[in-house]
């Protein structure tokens, strides 16, 4: 009887911890094998945790993002995979400049296709988790995120496509991962006033527009995890460059998300199994017997 299998696929190194990843860690104790593809080594990423500021971290910003991968996957008990692409960075300014050559975002998508094509029918996962069609935000390496995993979902399971990548293999259930949901941080953000305490969530909350405000219409499956949240904010403080310990993750006590928002949430965008709405379980309708 083979096992549950679940292939998440994240543009950046610290993507895969701020993204269902107490949903990640709760599989992988449970049995399941689990496994992250980054698509880029966050070459571009800039030093957002104050503590990191300091020589010899931005000269070697790659190495140092692959180690906290490294620490990130075994807190969460997943296998890692790099897809090997370089950072896109995140364009700014008015009118928005170029895109580097040679990024993730300029690469061609056929190119990274067969990359993914390659690691799903080695690992044959039931479940692939991606970003949505504007990429959870519109980063250029989030957006091509979505493209490719899209192409690929269909391409893995054609025994025309590429036939050297290894056996044809048809993943089951695709879902978009959505991590940052306004319902949930106005929870927090209400506790955090009404307890006196400064809340990061003010400005965020007035930022969001009414698509993100209703991103819970999109929803389909919320799965428990609280017990897991430890191991998630184990992984985010893994990536030391990217998460500031005295910043929003952290700023809600874990047993306080643990009593007001005890799951995460994912949105069901293909599948080829019968399942009924709404889900708690990612791997609903697919049997340890199948594929």
């Amino acid at each position: 009887m083979s096992q549950h299998r679940l292939l998440a696929i994240h543009a950046h190194p610290d993507d895969e911890a701020s993204k269902g990843a107490a949903t990640l860690a709760r599989y992988s104790a449970e049995g399941a094998e689990t496994m992250v593809v980054t698509c880029t080594g966050g070459e571009r990423g800039s030093i957002l945790n104050p503590a990191m500021n300091r020589p010899g971290v931005l000269e070697n910003m790659d190495q140092i993002r692959r180690d906290e991968m490294a620490a990130a996957a075994e807190a969460l008990g997943c296998r890692h995979a790099w897809l090997g692409y370089v950072d896109s960075g995140l364009p700014e300014g008015d009118p928005l400049p170029p895109l580097p050559d040679g990024c993730f975002a300029l690469a061609d998508t056929d190119r990274v296709v067969r990359d993914l094509v390659r690691i799903i029918r080695d690992f044959r996962p039931q479940v692939i988790v991606t970003y949505d069609e504007n990429g959870g935000y519109p980063h250029p390496d989030h957006l091509k995120v979505h493209e490719v995993s899209m192409v690929a979902w269909d391409a893995a399971g054609d025994p025309d496509y590429h036939p050297e990548l290894g056996e044809p293999y048809t993943p089951l259930k695709l879902y978009y991962t959505h991590g940052f949901i306004r319902q949930r941080m106005k929870l927090f953000h209400d506790e955090l006033v009404a307890a006196g305490r400064p809340s990061p969530f003010g400005p965020m909350l007035e930022r969001w527009n009414s698509d993100r405000a209703d991103i819970m219409a999109r929803v389909t499956t919320q799965v428990p995890c609280a017990d897991y949240f430890d191991r998630r904010d184990d992984a985010l403080r893994a990536h030391a460059t990217q998460i500031d310990p005295a910043g929003m993750f952290f700023a809600t006590p874990v047993e306080v998300q643990r009593r007001l928002w005890p799951t995460e949430e994912f949105e069901l965008a293909r599948t080829r199994v019968r399942t009924t709405l709404p889900e708690t379980d990612l791997f609903a309708g697919i049997g340890t017997e199948e594929n």
